[in-house]
């Protein structure tokens, strides 16, 4: 399904095509369909051991019926970033806010800090692996992770993002999130921001959405998840500490 790019024209724009200008680019203005940004602001953000939030509810649930219609077909595992995959026009709609002034705006204010010009990642994931969820806190090119889980039920003990305390146990728990239909978890990236969850196999879709410190870091990640799903399997057995089993 992945082996080469694939696009899809959706309202005469191609997505992942060369010179196509995503909306951050376009820094527009847009009424946000999708996203519940009353429901982020009236959550408080949790300073300590880093900074984070938890918001149940982030995609509106009317809206969650048609991305998830629209989500792109994921049969590897592995983050893949939009320019790889196909989608229809809801989940369009919903990268769009994502990218939105809006956004930055909301994550602006709640984190208190000037993300204007900051370069921005997404990546999809559709399947889950037993060998996902290595307990890691992201690269420090990442300024905030957002993570919005698109499963319309989760009852598995597996595959539930715990945030941590400590970098050697993944039952040294801050909080437990199941990755249930429109709920948003973002952080603060630290040195300290661990994060991990226990083995799961099967169908896992979250998305997640990144700003970055530069346009070269920007370039570097996209690189490093366009390589095939073949390449990351060999480079997991190789460096599994820097493998795709840093899954959220």
């Amino acid at each position: 399904m992945l082996s080469g790019r694939r696009h899809v024209l959706i309202a005469g724009r191609e997505h992942g095509a060369a010179g196509y200008l995503r909306p951050s680019d376009e820094n527009r203005s847009m009424t946000l369909r999708y996203l519940d940004l009353e429901s982020l602001r009236a959550v408080p953000l949790t300073r300590n051991p880093f900074e984070y939030l938890i918001v149940p509810g982030f995609v509106r649930p009317d809206g969650c019926a048609n991305i998830n219609a629209d989500y792109p077909d994921i049969a590897e595992r592995g983050s893949f970033p939009v320019a790889q995959l196909s989608y229809g026009p809801a989940f369009s709609e919903f990268l769009d806010e994502l990218e939105s002034e809006e956004f930055r705006r909301a994550f602006e204010e709640k984190f208190g800090l000037d993300l204007a010009g900051r370069p921005t990642t997404t990546t999809v994931r559709g399947q889950c692996s037993p060998k996902d969820g290595q307990i890691h806190s992201d690269s420090k090119s990442k300024i905030i992770t957002v993570l919005i889980y698109m499963n319309p039920s989760w009852e598995q003990p597996g595959g539930r993002l715990r945030l941590l305390n400590s970098s050697a146990n993944l039952d040294d728990v801050i909080v437990e999130v199941p990755p249930a239909e429109g709920t948003l978890v973002a952080f603060k990236r630290a040195d300290n921001s661990w994060h991990g969850h226990k083995p799961f196999a099967g169908p896992r879709r979250v998305i997640q959405f990144n700003w970055v410190t530069s346009e070269g870091d920007r370039r570097i990640a996209m690189l490093r998840h366009h390589v095939s799903a073949p390449f990351k399997r060999m480079f997991a057995a190789l460096l599994p500490s820097r493998s795709s089993a840093q899954a959220h």
